[in-house]
């Protein structure tokens, strides 16, 4: 029986495309400084071997000694894999390149789709009073991925828009469609978001044109167009909204932010 005087928890969204290079790290780091900007409480798990978000908020490897590995693998106490970052109200589990063994290791687990939504749904999760959970999804179908969509209650489609954005997708829903069947009835696709868009590129447009067409009202209103600010800003450790606020970028991520926050209304009450 659940327990009414529990807190709600956390949303939690996985954030996923198996093609590389489509702005998925960059949409989690903006768009999880973007929701502490508008005063929600944010954690982003770094589930990439790569660690570009861990580096991208500040997180130096050496910093990291107890990472997304450890919190999936090992009996690792919660205040000892989350880190602080340097913007208020955003805080992370890092990841390394250990984490890329994970996924042979997962195999021998029978548990091994859960263990992720094991430990981000512990009960020892409600004393940090998270409103938003992100999670930053590996550049591929593997198990790593499957377990971020199992603990989810969303997965956000970050789609470049350039030609062949589309070709893909099928197999991300695809995926997303089994895991609901057999793991996580709850998950829904939370939206599309067009990434890298230039509005005086004709391909842009019909990308954008094809994608709304296709998906509906599953592509957020929100583009995000190619920024040069967006570029930068992970080279400096840091979100767009705190290496320049007011650039086209940051702008955009807190619009993308809001549109989030107008879909989730028991959150931005």
């Amino acid at each position: 029986m659940s327990d009414p005087t529990r807190p709600a928890g956390p949303k939690i969204v996985a954030i996923a495309n198996q093609k590389g290079g489509v702005g998925k790290t960059t949409t989690t780091i903006n768009l999880g400084a973007a929701l502490a900007e508008q005063g929600m409480n944010v954690l982003i798990v770094d589930l990439d071997p790569q660690g570009n978000a861990s580096t991208g908020l500040g997180i130096e490897p050496d910093e990291r000694e107890y990472t997304t590995y450890e919190l999936l693998l090992e009996d690792i106490a919660l205040n000892d894999v989350i880190q602080n970052t340097q913007m208020e109200r955003l805080a992370l589990v890092p990841a390394t390149v250990d984490l890329s063994s994970a996924d042979i290791e997962l195999y021998s687990n029978e548990k091994r789709s859960f263990l992720l939504r094991d430990a981000l749904r512990q009960t020892g999760m409600d004393r940090y009073g998270y409103d938003f959970i992100l999670i930053d999804c590996p550049p591929s179908l593997n198990l790593l991925t499957v377990n971020a969509m199992v603990a989810a209650d969303s997965v956000l489609v970050p789609l470049q828009s350039e030609f062949f954005a589309l070709e893909g997708l099928s197999q991300l829903m695809l995926t997303i469609r089994e895991v609901r069947q057999s793991a996580n009835p709850a998950l829904r696709i939370e939206g599309v978001v067009l990434t890298m868009y230039d509005a005086r590129n004709n391909l842009s447009q019909q990308v954008e044109a094809d994608a709304r067409a296709n998906l509906g009202d599953l592509v957020f209103d929100t583009v995000i167009p190619r920024n040069v600010r967006v570029s930068e800003a992970p080279s400096y450790a840091m979100p767009v909204l705190a290496y320049d606020s007011q650039s086209k970028g940051a702008i955009a991520y807190r619009a993308l932010a809001t549109e989030l926050l107008k879909k989730n209304t028991r959150l931005a009450a």
